[in-house]
């Protein structure tokens, strides 16, 4: 009879501690577990300076992030701003805090001020049909009622949108097509209006025609005139020419290739170039009286609209008008945005009640850890004592636990090979083995061919390890099948 213990353990407890010290191993090569000193939450905002000075270029350093710009906002004043690392690596060209750099999705958040502009002021109403609005375009043909279809929902994606093409761009200086050809493309309702939650570009882009149709202006124009310039965002554009003091930085997508400069055809879903610290007066604008918008329209946006958010709520509690909302873990209401395109990854956060707000702006798609990391450490230092996005650190935990739980399993399956610990299988559990390796081994070769994972935006170096654990699971099933097969041909062959 062959033992069930290896080194007088049973297979149980090896898989268990197998997986706690791989675990942990992946948790430290993939940089997901960090030491550094602690925070106090006491410590002045000089010392917090000198341990940001200290942290993020080490963070940049394990993720591969080329440039990062922040900046931070205390009782409603932009107290610091700071850039690091490069615009571009090839060139050498150093970031610096006068670098506008896209901002992606945040734009979705000034659209919103936009829009709540054109309401407060009698030209647009939030829950009116914005068929009404609309003389030069209409409703492509869709089976659901377009007549639900409102300012409300479009604000705070309930419209039915889909989520559009995030993957056409256009370098600059190339023609653009209309608006209006895109979203008869595009504007097409998956499901009625009003009944759930589905994040959408392309409701930004109906609320972008909107705010043309009911101003008579380009919707550049009319954010420059009543958004931007007000707010003093003055290095805030959304078109790239030759007049500009300094180019956008290069992007660099997950796999570290360059990304040259591009521009979406629509501007309000991701199409504004900005600086940390123009973002950080747009934060600050939310927190006080500001020429734009009035407080109870402010408020108004920081309510939550949809609070059924799908993935989105592992993270925050809700959606408004153009911002993501949370309540911390201290009670405190807090509002943020992020954004995300290829080569470019983004985040604000602001907690209205205490006047702070933090600005992180990267140009890497890889950056989502380590945005985590600075707001986890903005957060304990500011006492909140945590934010959502926080989560994502919780998450590599358990990722690099799973990842090591498969290596662990691929172990004990491997040294079951060994004639000593060798156990007689029932056909059934090797079909099982073959057809769960065959699955996996499918799943992997999906995600090989995706343009864009989820998951890999989320965890760009624990992705890597993930594939790479599967694999090696997936095969060691099927060498213990074949091994096991082979071993039972030669004992009938004896």
């Amino acid at each position: 009879m062959k033992s069930n213990n290896i080194f007088g353990i049973g297979r149980f407890w090896w898989f268990v501690l197998a997986s706690l010290l791989l675990g942990l191993l992946v948790a430290l090569l993939s940089g997901s577990l960090q030491f550094h000193k602690k925070l106090n939450p006491e410590v002045t905002l000089g010392e917090f300076k000198l341990h940001m000075d200290e942290m993020i270029p080490s963070m940049m350093g394990t993720f591969e992030i080329p440039g990062c710009s922040i900046s931070l906002v205390m009782d409603g004043d932009i107290v610091w701003s700071k850039a690091y690392g490069y615009a571009d690596v090839d060139s050498g060209r150093r970031l610096t805090t006068d670098t506008s750099m896209s901002v992606q999705s945040i734009t979705k958040s000034l659209t919103a001020w936009g829009i709540m502009k054109l309401v407060e002021n009698g030209f647009l109403e939030l829950d009116v049909p914005v068929s009404k609005y609309l003389n030069n375009w209409r409703f492509p043909k869709t089976d659901y009622d377009v007549g639900n279809v409102t300012v409300r929902a479009l604000l705070s994606h309930t419209a039915g949108m889909p989520l559009g093409d995030f993957t056409d761009v256009y370098a600059p200086g190339e023609e653009l097509p209309p608006i209006t050809e895109k979203l008869t493309k595009e504007a097409i309702l998956t499901h009625e209006s009003g009944t759930k939650f589905s994040y959408s570009n392309v409701g930004y882009h109906l609320l972008e025609l909107l705010v043309e149709e009911v101003t008579g202006r380009r919707f550049a124009d009319f954010m420059l005139s009543e958004v931007l310039v007000p707010m003093g965002m003055d290095s805030s554009y959304f078109e790239i020419d030759d007049s500009l003091d300094e180019f956008p930085p290069t992007g660099y997508d997950l796999e570290g290739n360059p990304v040259p400069v591009y521009l979406y055809p629509m501007k309000s879903s991701g199409g504004l170039f900005a600086t940390a610290e123009d973002i950080a007066r747009f934060a600050a604008a939310g927190l006080d009286v500001n020429p734009v918008l009035s407080f109870e329209n402010v408020s108004q946006m920081y309510a939550s609209e949809s609070r059924s958010i799908g993935l989105y709520g592992m993270v925050f509690d809700a959606y408004g008008f153009g911002h993501y909302v949370e309540t911390l873990p201290n009670g405190m209401l807090s509002v943020s945005h992020g954004g995300q395109g290829k080569g470019i990854m983004t985040h604000f956060q602001v907690v209205p009640e205490t006047g702070d707000a933090i600005v992180i702006l990267t140009n890497s798609q890889r950056s989502w850890p380590f945005i985590s990391f600075v707001l986890a450490e903005w957060a304990r230092w500011r006492n909140f004592p945590s934010v959502g996005m926080g989560k994502i650190g919780w998450g590599r935990y358990a990722m690099s636990g799973l990842i090591g739980m498969l290596l662990s399993a691929s172990l004990v399956t491997i040294m079951g090979l060994i004639p000593v610990y060798r156990q007689r299988k029932s056909t059934v559990i090797q079909i099982v083995k073959i057809i769960v390796a065959l699955i996996l081994i499918g799943v992997l070769l999906w995600c090989a061919n995706q343009p864009y994972l989820f998951i890999a935006s989320v965890f760009p170096i624990l992705s890597l390890w993930l594939g790479v654990s599967v694999l090696v699971f997936s095969i060691s099933l099927v060498l213990s099948v074949l091994l096991a097969e082979s071993r039972r041909t030669r004992v009938r062959l004896d």
